[in-house]
């Protein structure tokens, strides 16, 4: 999975795989009645780059890991200015 180490190569990783959650969170509140008000789902999004954080620390790539927990703290604000901002 992660041949290059790079810190653009970790931004794109950490932002390609929450964005993809977040496509799939907003298609299910809009069609599930049940999870309208759940912002869980969102925290969820968030949280799916730990798991390839820790792939990109397990395999030494500490560029692309840098990268991953910078999309992760762009990721988090985001979700916080969407929930307590607008």
């Amino acid at each position: 999975m992660f041949k290059n180490d790079s810190v653009w190569l970790g931004i794109l990783y950490g932002l390609g795989l929450p964005s993809l959650a977040f496509l799939i969170v907003e298609y299910l509140k809009n069609n599930v009645e049940l999870l309208r008000k759940a912002d869980l789902l969102y925290i969820g999004c968030v949280a799916l780059n730990f798991i390839i954080f820790n792939q990109a620390s397990k395999y030494y790539k500490e560029r692309t890991a840098r990268g991953i927990l910078v999309s992760t703290f762009i990721c988090a604000l985001i979700f916080a200015y969407y929930k307590f901002v607008s």
